[in-house]
């Protein structure tokens, strides 16, 4: 079967559809082929897969070719097995005929022989010439097509269909292509069945010596393609994905076989391109050679999934099998051409890439999809760059790549080529070697900004110049004597290469151009050849010769044939990685890149370009944190600011120099770029610059509590500020803010440090000045400043350490509250001293117990504003002394201004100035009593009661108010306020009682006297004025019957004073003289009290006096009522009931009890009498005089009515009016009331002229 791979390969290569054959018995194929061929390609065609599960295809291409063509004829038998892939799927037989007897005679027999292969999958059309206007032929053309149907259909399948010429049959065209897609279906699982047996023998063989993968691939591939062909794509695909497999086991187990590649043209990859040779060319005994036939295999896989529209799969799978395959070339790379692999690899990702991007959509492509794709060109374009610069800094172009991290770190792990022998300088080349070496050592590393001294970063996984001699036939490895004669003084493998990043100076050079190895060792007959180790200018050109003999693409070669055209291609592919990695998930990769391209852009003078590509990668390392990269680029990026004269960017880049690590960079680098900061930020910059310097400048609260104020208080806050600056740096302003940690509406507020600070490496203690904060508790928010135009920020962190080291710097943002302000509380309280009542009328000390809550009092200024009724002696200073809860005693205040008994007790007088009383030093923090002397006034004597009513006075008529406010805190800005209500009152109440009227007339009266005030008092002495009317009976001058005098009435206790009196004249001798209306008790007494507890004695008596107060009260005595001087009587009404609406008459009569001589001129009552009727408006309607005078004669026993209309309003039980007599007392009438209390009153009759007739 191997023999047939050539004729395999030309019929794939001519074969690309189905094949559907014609069988035209009647010749009629010319009249309906552009009919038949109108129905290609078959649309939704059914059919089965591998699976033999159904699938829709949607444009099935087919092809109909006649019986007796050629291309069907020349086919063999016995190449039916194995090619069964191209025989006809379908054969339609094309018939017609006139009469049956034709039928008979002629079709049925020669149809019988066409169909009697049963390997065939056919169908007769029956084409009807018969015209629609003729019946007859028309009816003989259904005859025929029945007998047709007789003959040949089956219970199974339907295998007739007619078509009729003469007239349109769309039924017809619908079941052609279902009898035709049926045919196929049948036929394509039948030969899939076919090739699986076959499949299946010769796996079962594989482990034979028999087994041949030539015929294993011929049946594999024919049976992909055949699923190819039938638009089965995915069919296709898993066959090519098994053959694979499989040929890779079949390769990992047998012997070593040739691996190819060693043709002209090989280095360019054949990922896409299965035409690229044919497999007679690769075919090795009975398999093929796994360089050209594992590209093929892909190349067959790839052109599927583009079929299937999968061209991310086809990047996928492609990047997978480069990394694969170039581990497998790198097995074979002593037998390959020199840097065959890196060449191999790059032309594959290019091909790749462009493949690829032809055939991906974006538009129809999910988010996900699309940059799952780019990511996958990113790392395309990525793995080709890096192979391109290897071959790069082989032929010498090393010196001029930017050794950024990057690079580095893609290059130092990639490892060297490794030929069976390093390549040997050309005869001719001597040239090349001395413009390389020229080269070399006018190369120098570009100095960095700020004079930095940095070791370069490698480029290479080790030396080149070791690598390259070690690598040549006559050196053993690892000597390092067989490399290097005695007159080389080399000690350091890197001073070889001349760009060794532990000489950047380049002074080595000159050793390796000494004339004693100048010479042209570059001949491969050469004695010196192998006498000497290689120069490295000489491996450069070496190896440039190697490769314009591996490499056969023209385009490729003249990219490394100068360093302006190999720029180019690695900007090219520099810039198609960053592209492709913006558009994918690895943004990051596609950052880092722009890096290099900022890199290219700057050396060629494109500064613009390379700041913004660095900012972004300084930007990327700044976020992950990555500060050993970030030394590497910052620099460059400061440098391209500088030269832009960006100066705000190139303050920034300073500032984030000083912000990194101290270990990247030495105090001298770190001192210069605090110096460019400072000239910056006071140079003439037009606006100011912010900036975030939170690792630059950190700050943190002092250890321990936080400080604790009251709302509204100012204070001073100390916060450390540890500088990362090398050296002092002086701000021009410094503030911080402060934040509230459970307050969301609460907003920032900043706090400001009062002098200009000065800032010392390391750590550094600030004060800021703290005004009135709302309550809550503050943490630290951020830390601001100026430096000239520099406007600076810094968030607090926190990383650990000692607090109190100067190195500490903190990274992590503290939670721990540093400033605590009470909510609004009592700071202050102010009560009275004693709760008990004072005397009214005389100097009494009113206390106020000042007690400070948790806060000082030092510097407080008391406001006192007495109320109405209330005075302060100013002649008399007011005392401060200790207060004392459990005991108290007096403090001696007499004498001195301070007397100390003991260190708690101390009492000092103050005078008040202005109504203002300052407090001293030492009242800061204790509580302390203040005693004010005060005053209350009140001009109104005291009322005595009668036992009967025992009313007494009001509290509130003796309460007086002291308004006081009290000013206190640091800057008097606590304010406490209140009013004091202090109770004055008499120091007795008295009340009297009738005890006993004797029968001549005699009254004892008894005089009650109570005491008021909390405190002892001595009664000296007594006496009552009487009000006319009334005389004392024995002694004429008030004094009581008996004398107990002086005796002590305890506080709150009461005694009594019996005085005898009788009613005597009540006419005064002297009509002048003002007549007393009530009794006066006068009462001498001395008092005996602690100003703690209530009264006590007054300031302006000396203690231990006698008398010296003097109280007096006020008694109504009244005479007995025995002969009242008019009677007022209510005279019955005239009707018998009341009614509302009808007038009725009240009568009051009024008769004189006594004669109007008899009655004393002070009750001013004549003959003529003022009345007055009170009445409810709601319930009475007065028809006549409310009020008016009446005439009584003056005679005893004289009458007079008084009549009054009056109109009921309202019905029920209602007061009647009142009859009073405004002039006259009560007590000299009889009989008041006079009338009713209450009277019935009807409703109105019912009238007629309301009734409403039923």
């Amino acid at each position: 079967m191997a023999n047939y791979l050539a004729q395999f390969q030309s019929i794939k290569s001519s074969c690309d559809r189905l094949v559907i054959a014609v069988e035209d018995v009647s010749d009629l194929w010319p009249s309906v082929k552009e009919g038949f061929e109108e129905r290609l390609p078959l649309k939704k065609a059914l059919l089965c897969n591998k699976t033999r599960n159904s699938v829709y295809v949607e444009n099935l291409p087919a092809e109909f070719i006649l019986t007796t063509d050629s291309r069907l004829r020349s086919r063999f038998p016995q190449e039916l097995s194995v090619f069964w892939f191209r025989e006809p799927y379908a054969t339609i037989v094309l018939v017609t005929c006139e009469d049956l007897d034709e039928l008979k005679t002629i079709i049925k027999p020669r149809l019988k022989l066409i169909v009697q292969n049963d390997e065939r999958e056919w169908f007769i059309v029956y084409v009807s010439k018969a015209h629609p206007s003729n019946d007859q032929a028309a009816k003989m053309a259904k005859k025929i097509y029945a007998r047709l149907e007789v003959d040949f259909n089956s219970k199974k399948r339907q295998r007739c269909c007619k078509l009729d010429l003469q007239g349109p049959d769309a039924n017809f065209w619908e079941d052609l292509d279902s009898k035709i897609v049926e045919s196929i279906r049948s036929t394509l699982d039948r030969r899939v069945q076919f090739y699986e047996e076959e499949i299946r023998k010769l796996t079962e063989q594989r482990f034979m010596p028999v087994w041949s993968l030539c015929n294993f691939f011929i049946l594999k591939e024919s049976l992909a393609f055949m699923f190819e062909m039938a638009h089965l794509h995915e069919d296709a695909l898993r066959e090519y994905d098994e053959l694979e497999l499989c040929y890779l086991e079949t390769v990992n187990a047998s012997r070593q076989r040739d691996f190819g590649g060693l043709e002209r043209g090989d280095d360019q990859a054949a990922l896409l391109n299965p035409g690229f040779k044919s497999l007679t060319q690769v075919v090795q005994d009975d398999s093929f050679r796994e360089f050209e036939f594992r590209q093929y295999l892909f190349a067959r896989q790839s052109k599927l999934l583009f079929k299937l529209f999968r061209p991310v799969e086809v990047a996928s799978r492609g990047y997978s099998f480069i990394i694969s395959f170039s581990k497998t070339l790198a097995l074979y790379e002593n037998l390959l051409p020199f840097c065959f692999r890196e060449v191999w690899v790059i032309t594959a990702c290019l091909a790749l890439i462009n493949s690829t991007s032809s055939h991906f959509d974006g538009s129809h492509a999910s988010a996900d999809v699309g940059k799952e794709f780019f990511r996958i060109q990113g790392d395309l374009y990525s793995l080709s760059r890096v192979k391109f610069m290897r071959l790069a800094y082989l032929i010498g172009y090393g010196l001029e790549m930017e050794r950024s991290p990057a690079n580095s770190a893609s290059l130092s792990m990639l490892p060297w080529p490794k030929p069976a022998v390093w390549p040997l300088v050309p005869p001719d080349a001597s040239t090349y070697v001395l413009e390389k070496e020229k080269m070399i050592l006018q190369s120098s590393p570009r100095a960095k900004h700020f004079n930095i001294e940095r070791k370069p970063l490698p480029l290479e996984p080790s030396f080149l110049l070791r690598e390259a001699n070690r690598r040549r036939a006559s050196l053993s490895v690892g000597n390092s004597s067989e490399l290097f004669d005695g007159r080389w003084n080399l000690t350091d493998g890197p001073a070889l290469e001349g760009h060794s990043q532990f000489s950047p100076t380049g002074k080595v050079h000159v050793s390796l151009m000494s004339r004693t190895y100048s010479g042209p060792a570059n001949s491969e007959s050469s004695p010196l050849s192998f006498d000497r180790p290689m120069r490295l200018s000489e491996i450069h050109v070496a190896a440039e010769h190697a490769l314009t003999r591996t490499i056969s693409d023209p385009d490729f070669l003249k990219s490394l044939s100068s360093l302006p055209d190999f720029e180019k291609k690695y900007m090219e592919l520099t810039k198609g990685a960053a592209d492709n990695y913006h558009q994918s998930w690895w943004k990051r990769h596609g950052v880092v890149f722009d890096g290099e391209i900022g890199a290219i852009c700057f050396k060629h003078g494109n500064y613009d370009f390379a700041a913004k590509s660095y900012e972004k990668v300084c930007a990327l390392y700044a976020g992950e944190g990555w500060q050993d990269l970030l030394a590497e680029v910052l620099p460059n990026l400061a440098e391209c600011q500088k030269i832009l004269n960006d100066q705000a960017g190139y303050l920034s880049s300073c500032v984030r120099l000083l912000s990194l690590d101290n270990s990247l960079f030495s105090i001298k680098e770190r001192k210069a770029f605090q110096e460019e900061v400072v000239r910056l930020a006071h140079g003439e910059m037009k606006h100011p610059v912010p900036l975030d310097v939170s690792s630059l400048l950190t700050f943190s609260g002092n250890p321990g509590p936080p400080l604790e104020v009251c709302d509204g208080d100012p204070g001073s806050l100390s916060v450390t500020v540890w500088s990362g600056f090398p050296d002092d740096i002086e701000l021009e302003s410094l503030s911080l803010t402060l934040m509230a940690t459970f307050s969301t509406d609460e907003g920032v507020k900043d706090i400001k440090s009062s002098v200009t600070p000065v800032l010392k490496p390391g750590r550094n203690l600030i004060m800021l000045e703290l005004p009135p904060q709302r309550p809550g508790s503050y943490v630290l928010g951020v830390l601001t400043g100026q430096i000239g135009q520099l406007r600076f920020r810094s968030h607090s962190f926190s990383k650990g350490g000692s607090p109190d080291s100067d190195d500490f710097m903190s990274y992590e943002k503290p939670t721990r509250p540093v400033l605590k302000v009470h909510k609004p509380r009592a700071l202050v309280d102010i009560t009275a001293a004693s709760s008990s009542a004072l005397l009214i009328n005389e100097v009494q000390w009113v206390g106020l117990i000042v007690s400070p809550i948790n806060y000082s009092l030092k510097g407080a200024i008391l406001h006192i504003d007495t109320g109405p009724g209330l005075m302060i002696e100013e002649s008399l200073k007011i005392e401060m002394e200790h207060y004392k809860k459990a005991t108290y005693d007096m403090v001696n205040c007499s004498g001195l201004n301070v007397v100390k008994h003991d260190e708690s007790e101390i009492c000092e007088r103050l005078l008040l100035e202005n109504g203002q009383l300052s407090f001293p030093d030492w009242a800061g923090d204790v509580d302390t009593t203040l005693w004010l002397p005060v005053r209350a006034i009140d001009k109104i004597l005291a009322r005595g009661t009668s036992a009967v009513n025992p009313s007494r006075h009001s509290v509130v008529d003796g309460m007086r108010m002291i308004a006081l406010k009290l000013q206190f805190g640091i800057f008097h800005n606590q304010i406490f306020e209140r009013t004091v209500a202090v109770h004055f009152t008499e120091p007795f109440h008295v009340s009297t009682h009738v005890v006993d009227k004797c029968n001549d007339g005699t009254l004892l009266l008894q005089v009650l006297i109570y005491s008021q005030v909390k405190a002892s008092l001595k009664l000296y002495d007594a006496w009552l004025d009487l009000q006319p009317g009334f005389v004392h009976v024995g002694k004429g001058d008030g004094r009581p019957t008996s004398s107990f005098f002086p005796f002590v009435v305890s506080p709150s206790s009461r005694a009594a004073i019996v005085f005898v009196i009788c009613l005597g004249n009540i006419f005064s001798s002297d009509e002048t003289e003002d007549v007393k209306e009530d009794s006066i008790l006068n009462i001498e007494y001395g008092i005996f009290g602690d100003r703690t507890i209530g009264a006590h004695i007054p300031m302006n008596i000396k203690p231990g006096g006698k008398g010296g107060l003097f109280f007096k009260s006020t008694l109504a005595l009244q005479r007995p009522v025995l002969d009242p001087f008019l009677a007022v009587g209510f005279l019955t009404f005239t009707s018998d009931c009341l009614r509302v609406g009808q007038l009725v008459d009240m009568k009051w009569r009024i008769e004189r009890l006594k004669d109007l001589k008899e009655i004393p001129s002070s009750l001013s009552i004549d003959d003529e009498m003022l009345y007055e009727i009170e009445a409810n408006p709601d319930n009475w309607m007065i028809a006549g005089r409310k009020r008016g005078h009446v005439f009584l004669a003056a005679a005893q026993g004289s009458r007079a009515v008084i009549t009054v209309s009056c109109l009921p309003l309202v019905s029920g039980y209602v007061h009647p009016p009142q009859l009073g007599l405004p002039s006259v007392g009560e007590s000299n009438i009889s009989c008041n009331p006079a009338g009713p209390h209450l009277v019935c009153v009807l409703p109105p009759i019912l009238s007629s002229s309301f009734c409403v007739p039923a």
